[in-house]
């Protein structure tokens, strides 16, 4: 279900954030589904319960999950998760493209990345 990138710079409770949060909006995770155990997801992983506890929380805070004691995690999905995670991804791209601007790259070659004629989108399979 995870695979986590050891290459990746973030921590790795970011990496677990991150892909909950992907497979949540994308419906693979369905609403009100049990989510797997720290214990089991630790040991799955092979790294410390303390990192997942760590993950889980951060999805709760941000609504992605909730907890009912004594039975577990489970996930909470409504719309306005969505909405949260593309103003996210907005704000990334904005910092990229202000990146990009003062690297000298021109807004042509940044369009023609973002609409396919780049590498991200044909390796999504999709032209935006």
């Amino acid at each position: 279900m995870i695979i986590l990138d050891y290459r990746d710079t973030r921590p790795l409770y970011e990496q677990i954030v991150d892909k909950f949060q992907t497979l949540i909006l994308k419906g693979v995770l369905e609403p009100n589904a049990k989510m797997p155990s720290v214990r089991s997801l630790a040991v799955e992983l092979s790294i410390n319960p303390n990192t997942i506890q760590r993950a889980y929380s951060e999805l709760e805070r941000t609504g992605f999950i909730y907890t009912v004691k004594g039975r577990g995690n489970f996930v909470a999905y409504d719309d306005n998760l969505k909405a949260v995670r593309c103003q996210e991804i907005y704000t990334k791209l904005d910092e990229l493209t202000r990146e990009a601007l003062e690297l000298g790259m021109s807004r042509q070659e940044l369009c023609d990345r973002i609409t396919g004629s780049g590498n991200a989108a044909e390796q999504m399979g999709e032209t935006l």
